[in-house]
């Protein structure tokens, strides 16, 4: 039998080598650990100082910080001294894309460098170099591959596709242990959730075949803010948690840094504290594992509240501490007569907890084509909130679209404009266009790649100038950021796709 997990009975962490950076262990069966990223300058030592120990105080001891270019990595050591006269044990990531050689001098400065293995596109020696300098200092290496900026060689091989996304990774981890280095993190993130999901899952499969235990960093990359950021995060990274796979976890956030170690850590909590609970054994090949499978009814999935004939459905409802290995050992190799709507009772009072804690449980059902719908029951809350929830845990699983859909990076110190104030103007002109997907990118490193599933494209061209692409394709370059959302509605009614709010 096939398994992608450790278990797919009960919840159980996938057991890694461990990696440590700065004193902080990834892997190992040690907690898993949360992380964030700034948004400050890099060079602003004394604002990046700043924003780390607010991110510190909140609770994220992994910071990582962008590192553009040889001045920047750098600056990450008297970034490091600052933080540490009052946080000594937070630990800071220089995180490289493009040039190795700024890889290499950040390895002199930071805690670990994390790498795009699309940048290294030969055997050149500069791969091995930045190996035997982390090395040297003990310095952790994290390999991030990110659909939509796959090297060409792997992109003419597989294509912009979950294969080829593991792929990419495993050529690196041979490459790490030929040169007998293993203080090795890898990560392989997509905005578009069934991706990285489906992603990961190859990855682990393909690193158990290889005979290696590397630990994985989960992550949706451009998930959005508010609500909906926090459920598309929850629905991919909860998807993985619930079997065992994932060793650290940033939940991206087009808000504060500090905003994101919360909502993670309420990931986190929620299956760590499950206690061992055994279910009949599911075999993988059952069940949607690798790619998305349509259900045999043919319908829209539904809501609860939506349903005028309940006999004409199938309710399982879960009611262990292990909600997916319950439903999975009731529904896989199953042929139900009826489409299935998962239930599930909550009690949480607060309203993004309630709502990471309904994704991480709900979202990998719908993911693995095993469900038709959704009866989400919480007394705190009422049903207009609970089916805006359930509504975009469906969205987050592609299963069904109610809304525009906001590819948003994070912002971190690439980013050319005030990205946060900008998406919410962009909703406000844009939330109507149900189905359309629009990504709003602080920097050309994150756009146009990896919104590669977006219709439209933000992205910051400039300081204050705005690139507009369709598709991937450039439109408007370097438009003055005041004028730049009315030229992406003009794009859109140009196109035909533009209908007016009711």
């Amino acid at each position: 039998m096939g398994k992608f997990c450790s278990s797919l009975t009960h919840y159980a962490r996938r057991t890694t080598r461990q990696v440590s950076v700065r004193g902080h262990k990834i892997g190992g069966l040690a907690p898993v650990l949360v992380q964030t990223m700034t948004n400050t300058r890099t060079l602003d030592t004394e604002g990046s100082v700043a924003q780390i120990e607010a991110i510190a105080r909140s609770g994220g001891k992994l910071v990582r910080l962008t590192t553009r270019d040889e001045r920047e990595a750098q600056n990450l050591a008297p970034i490091g001294e600052g933080v540490r006269r009052h946080f000594p044990d937070v630990a800071l990531v220089a995180d490289v894309h493009f040039v190795p050689q700024v890889a290499a001098v950040a390895a002199t400065t930071a805690d670990k460098v994390r790498i795009n293995p699309g940048n290294y596109n030969d055997r050149g020696g500069k791969f091995e170099e930045l190996i035997e300098l982390c090395r040297e200092r003990g310095v952790a290496l994290r390999i991030g591959v990110n659909h939509g900026s796959l090297a060409k060689k792997i992109f003419d091989l597989y294509g912009d596709t979950p294969e080829g996304m593991a792929a990419s990774a495993m050529e690196f981890l041979e490459r790490c242990r030929e040169l007998d280095f293993h203080n090795v993190v890898v990560s392989l993130k997509s905005s578009n959730v069934r991706v990285m999901v489906y992603a990961y899952r190859l990855l682990v499969k393909a690193m158990a075949e290889a005979g290696m235990d590397y630990p994985v960093h989960l992550g949706v990359t451009e998930a959005g803010n508010l609500l909906e950021g926090r459920v598309k995060s929850a629905v991919g990274i909860g998807a993985l948690l619930a079997d065992g796979i994932g060793d650290t976890i940033r939940v991206s956030l087009t808000e504060a840094p500090e905003n994101e170690i919360p909502a993670a850590q309420k990931l986190v909590a929620h299956f760590a504290s499950r206690p061992e609970e055994h279910f009949p054994e599911v075999d993988e090949s059952l069940f949607a594992a690798y790619e998305y499978t349509p259900r045999p009814f043919g319908t829209t999935p539904v809501l609860w509240s939506e349903v005028a004939n309940p006999e004409e459905y199938e309710v399982v409802e879960a009611v262990s501490h292990h909600p997916v290995q319950e439903w999975r050992s009731r529904l896989v190799g199953s042929a139900p007569t009826k489409p299935v709507i998962l239930h599930r009772r909550y009690t949480t009072a607060n309203l993004y907890d309630f709502a990471i804690e309904a994704a991480a449980d709900l979202g990998v059902m719908f993911i693995d084509s095993l469900a038709d719908g959704i009866r989400i029951e919480n007394p705190n809350f009422s049903q207009e909130e609970i089916d805006e929830i359930a509504l975009l845990i469906l969205q987050a699983a592609r299963v069904r679209i109610s809304r525009t859909e906001y590819i948003a990076c994070p912002s971190c110190g690439r980013t050319l404009y005030d990205i946060e104030s900008t998406l919410a103007a962009i909703k406000e002109r844009t939330s109507h266009l149900v189905g359309l997907k629009i990504g709003v990118m602080g920097c050309i490193v994150n756009g146009p790649g990896e919104m590669a599933d977006a219709d439209y494209g933000y992205v910051g061209g400039l300081p204050d100038h705005i690139s507009l692409y369709r598709g991937k394709t450039l439109v408007e370059r370097n438009v003055p950021q005041g004028e730049a959302i009315d030229r992406l509605v003009a794009l859109i009614k140009a196109d035909g796709r533009w209908t007016d709010p009711n």
